[in-house]
């Protein structure tokens, strides 16, 4: 039997770590908490201090009492849950359950699964930090007074199934609020003036400006059509250029934040689908060779863009050799041992190694494991390169009084843009506009000058790139919360993606307006942000838990007291769907379920007919020849389309079908969504199209 048996959340963390640390350890896993609040009841004394109950969670049983076995044989127990909050206090339940000293050397934390920082690691253990535990503890509990409090509440009084989060109902309101704001908007209208110029046969663009002084915004056709009278002839002479250096510095590495946003704009990733990824990458990937099982990432729930300094030696040494001095954003270090400080839970989302480049591993990756994995490698070595260096231009032309201005810039040294370039929520890549060479009192000739009317447009709806970016700026939540609380708005039918943007639903509307109504300080944001500071005093050791919760459920308890007596039943009305139910003949309705909208017969429960929502696209089925294509919607929400006749005709596509043939073979045209726009390629032979 080995002398030391050391506790892991994951079995796949387990194998890889067992390996590491050789014959005298025995690794075993928990499979996250073995320790809960029950699901069953609110589990939370408010008559005494707010004591929680914990319990086994239901099938730990089994996992516990074997954890219980191993640790009565071993000399010595480890506790290496996640080096967090979450991590910590499973830790504390663990050492709780098997009698371990809470105030002994049990803990052991590391950032990252490789063999170099988890021995290092067991160097250094420590005892279970208390003020971490009563933090996520403190959470816990106000999470727990207020779902199990407010939402038997909706339960009753609206419908079954729902629930009402601190968190979940902030990002709600972030949403609803949006939407409002977009129905509320007075477009304004505003012109501008493009003027088209040529020099040395080489053309570029300006803009009207103003009369050289200021900026003159032009609100309506009449002020345009006075500066187009203004305008004598297509002569204009160069009255300004302006040539500057600008730097640009690169994006730190990943938080948990903006991995979610760039994986967002970038690989089209769901921010759920993001951190299981990223999971898996922490956790280990059989890579071969000599090396087995390793982790790729560092842990991937942080806040901190703090780099270690081994990692940032590593980075540049590796700049060095593939790049140049030039690239490199300091002087090169000497790679050291890993220091214990290195080991701790604030640190960036980085490669463990940035030897093991993405081209190395992508026979071992999946294709969406290699994506993620490029995109914090790519992130992280240009967080460690040298500022790209812009030569910036401005030029004014000027005719009568009328000033254009045209801008252009050229890289003169890429630095990190040779490696990566930070995307935008509105997936704008800067462009490179050069203009020619020009000179104080050269004369130019325009081409055209075109005025353009515009209106102004209300704010976008959030993606949840956006959402998560705002939830994070708004201090609301921690990385540990952005992707469940999305989850979970979209599985009670809150909001639903349209267009990869968020619109509330009608559910999601009533339950707002209630909440807005009797709960307040649950929806404020200054309230809820207060209460995520509080949490990290309780981190910190600063403020006692118990008087945190006590001060807010004090108050929130006469809420909760109020709003039972004075909501009424609200009856949510089914939306009829316009054709009736081929069995019975009674009028089908829209119903709201657990994957979205359905259709569902009216005389329920006597009929039971159901059918999924489709809409035709007006293109006839390739295979039957009968039937009509029709858009559908898979379990996981992605668009389909396939026969109305299906199950008889089982014709399917992710691809969106168009009516007019292929001109080569008179086969199926569909539309396929490519980086630059969409390509119209034949289903059946090698014609393609392209169109933006």
């Amino acid at each position: 039997m080995a002398d030391y048996l050391v506790i892991v959340e994951s079995p796949a963390k387990a194998k890889t770590i067992e390996r590491y640390l050789g014959k005298k350890y025995k690794v075993k896993a928990s499979i996250g908490h073995v320790i809960d609040l029950p699901k069953s009841q609110m589990g939370i004394d408010t008559e005494n201090n707010y004591k929680p109950k914990y319990i086994t969670i239901r099938g730990k049983g089994p996992i516990l009492q074997e954890l219980k076995s191993a640790a009565k044989k071993a000399k010595k127990v480890f506790l290496a849950a996640d080096p967090d909050r979450e991590g910590e206090a499973i830790a504390y339940h663990l050492a709780k359950a098997l009698n371990i000293d809470t105030e002994s050397e049990c803990r052991v934390v590391f950032n990252e699964i490789t063999k170099d920082a988890v021995l290092e690691s067991f160097k250094h253990p420590r005892p279970i930090n208390m003020h971490l535990v009563d933090a996520q503890q403190a959470r816990r509990i106000l999470d727990r007074l207020v779902g199990y409090n407010i939402s038997p509440i909706l339960w009753r009084k609206v419908k079954k199934g729902l629930s009402a989060g601190r968190v979940q109902s902030v990002a709600l309101r972030l949403i609803i609020d949006r939407e409002n704001e977009i129905k509320n908007f007075v477009p304004e209208e505003y012109w501008t003036i493009e003027g088209k110029f040529e020099k040395d046969k080489k053309q570029f663009e300006a803009f009207y400006f103003g009369d050289g002084k200021e900026k003159k915004k032009l609100s309506n056709q009449q002020q345009v059509e006075e500066i187009l009278r203004k305008i004598k002839g297509s002569e204009f002479e160069v009255v300004n250029v302006t040539k500057k250096e600008r730097k640009r510095n690169p994006a730190p590495a990943f938080t948990t934040s903006s991995l979610q946003q760039e994986a967002a704009r970038k690989l089209n990733f769901r921010a759920k689908k993001t951190m299981m990824i990223a999971q898996q990458l922490y956790e280990g990937i059989d890579i071969g060779k000599d090396e087995g099982t390793v982790g790729l990432i560092t842990y991937m729930r942080t806040d901190s863009t703090r780099v270690s300094d081994t990692a940032k030696a590593e980075a540049m040494q590796y700049i060095y050799d593939k790049y140049g001095k030039e690239y490199v954003a300091g002087e090169i270090q000497k790679v050291k041992k890993q220091s214990p400080a290195a080991q701790d839970a604030h640190e960036a989302i980085r490669p463990t190694s940035v030897m093991r480049t993405p081209d190395q591993l992508k026979d071992v990756l999946t294709r969406d494991q290699l994506r993620l994995y490029r995109l914090i490698w790519d992130r992280f070595v240009a967080s460690q390169m040298a500022p790209a260096i812009l030569d910036t231009v401005t030029v004014e032309l000027k005719n009568s009084d009328c000033v254009f201005r045209a801008n252009g810039s050229q890289v003169k040294f890429s630095g990190f843009m040779k490696v990566y370039i930070e995307g935008t929520d509105d997936q704008t890549e800067e462009m490179t506009k050069l203009l020619p060479e020009l000179e104080v009192g050269d004369k130019i000739k325009s081409i055209e000058i075109n005025p353009k009317q515009h209106f102004t447009q209300p704010p976008p709806r959030y993606t949840e790139a956006r959402l998560v970016k705002e939830l994070e700026e708004l201090g609301i939540g921690r990385p540990s919360t952005y992707a469940p609380t999305i989850d979970i708005i979209q599985r009670r039918g809150y909001v639903q993606l349209e267009n990869k943007r968020f619109i509330p639903t009608e559910l999601g509307e009533i339950v707002h307006s209630l909440m807005v109504e009797f709960f307040p300080e649950i929806i404020d944001i200054e309230f809820t942000a207060k209460m995520e500071a509080d949490l990290d005093k309780i981190e910190e050791g600063k403020v006692d838990w118990i008087q945190i919760i006590d001060t807010f459920y004090k108050e929130f308890e006469k809420h909760v007291k109020h709003a039972d007596e004075a909501i009424e039943k609200i009856e949510i009305k089914d939306e009829p769907a316009g054709e009736n139910c081929e069995l019975c003949g009674a009028p089908m309705v829209y119903k709201l379920g657990k994957y979205g909208k359905f259709m569902a017969c009216s005389n329920f429960p006597e009929c039971r007919n159901t059918k999924t929502i489709t809409k035709p696209i007006g293109v006839k089925c390739p295979k039957c020849k009968t039937g009509e294509i029709v858009e559908r919607k898979s379990k996981t929400k992605r668009v389909f389309y396939g026969c109305e006749k299906y199950p008889e005709c089982d014709f399917m596509s992710w691809d969106k079908p168009i009516s007019r043939p292929c001109p080569k073979c008179n086969s199926l045209l569909v539309e396929k969504k490519v980086k630059k726009g969409v390509q119209v390629q034949c289903i059946n032979c090698d014609y393609v199209e392209s169109t933006q």
